[in-house]
């Protein structure tokens, strides 16, 4: 059996995104990394606060939802 390894190149270091699911939605940030467990994400956010989000609630800052708080 082979490992399957789910990567996201979705995303990339310096990429502006916003946070478009969860709890904190509309939060801005800087895309830093991918944790070990590949579905969580290091952001640094507007604040200068380094936090890990899922990167299933991570959109791009430009696809952000119109409205949303920046």
């Amino acid at each position: 059996m082979t490992p399957t390894i789910t990567a996201n190149p979705v995303f990339r270091e310096g990429d502006e995104v916003v946070l478009a699911a969860g709890s904190h939605q509309g939060t801005p940030g800087i895309f830093l990394r991918l944790r070990p467990d590949f579905n969580w994400a290091d952001i640094a956010e507007r604040n200068g606060t380094i936090r890990s989000h899922p990167v299933a609630w991570l959109a791009h800052a430009a696809a952000a939802v119109p409205g949303a708080a920046n």
